[in-house]
């Protein structure tokens, strides 16, 4: 069984859409609104084709219409685009985003994984990196042979005392440095379970062009712009060049 896996898309149609992987089951790790221009499109693409999804932080954000403030980084593109967000919806889009769960247990050919948007301990908002120290005493008891989360933007796949735990990277803002979308395929087998990370190129210039066409504060559609075609800012941006990145805020 071949699963796909998905995180972070974040109103970017155009990303989503260019992953057409072959695929039996699709999960998806929430986060589907805010930054990105066509957040509608992105939440009824999920309604269609997932088997499974957990509600993101930002998934909570706009379907409570929470206010945010911020004056740099992405909590003040959070703050740009939560209204556009929250306006560009209809009702039935925004209840899907209250319903969804913060946490799901699939079972995928007798394998149990885990869903959840950020961590086990704080599903929607703890910050998640690839280290086998931090994430030992979040999986004690947990009883999942594999365990997906989303929420940094940045993909791993890591082996911790027999679970492991898979970051997708985000579909719609990538944050290690590659505008391509990123995503998961992980081919399920009576012999074990194999986890590819990939990256597909996408036309981000619908994905500009829509975002210029949007009412969206003009310096945070520059911003955008420049992420989605690994312009000049990405690297301010996203921590990356040629170094370590810099840790997410709670507007992941």
């Amino acid at each position: 069984m071949r699963v796909l896996l998905l995180a972070d898309i974040h109103g970017n149609r155009a990303a989503l859409e260019a992953i057409r992987e072959p695929h039996d089951l699709c999960l998806v790790l929430g986060d589907l609104v805010d930054y990105g221009p066509e957040p509608g499109a992105c939440v009824d693409w999920v309604k269609r084709h997932a088997h499974a999804c957990v509600r993101g932080n930002h998934d909570h954000g706009v379907a409570q219409d929470v206010e945010v403030q911020g004056v740099g980084g992405f909590r003040f593109l959070t703050a740009c685009t939560r209204p556009f967000s929250v306006a560009a919806l209809n009702p039935c889009q925004r209840r899907f985003l209250a319903d969804l769960p913060t946490s799901r247990m699939v079972n995928v050919e007798g394998r149990r994984f885990l869903l959840v948007h950020a961590t086990p301990r704080d599903p929607m908002d703890e910050y998640a990196p690839a280290d086998p120290a931090f994430w030992a005493p979040r999986l004690a008891g947990l009883g999942a042979d594999f365990v997906c989360v989303g929420h940094t933007h940045q993909p791993y796949s890591l082996d911790v005392n027999g679970t492991t735990v898979i970051n997708p990277g985000s579909v719609g803002l990538p944050r290690d440095g590659d505008p391509r979308a990123g995503y998961a395929v992980l081919t399920v087998t009576e012999a074990g379970v194999q986890v590819e990370l990939k990256r597909i190129e996408y036309p981000a210039d619908q994905t500009v062009r829509a975002l210029f066409a949007s009412a969206i504060d003009p310096t945070a559609k520059q911003t955008l712009a420049d992420l989605y075609q690994g312009g000049p800012n990405v690297s301010r941006w996203t921590g990356r060049s040629g170094g370590a990145p810099v840790p997410a805020t709670a507007a992941g």
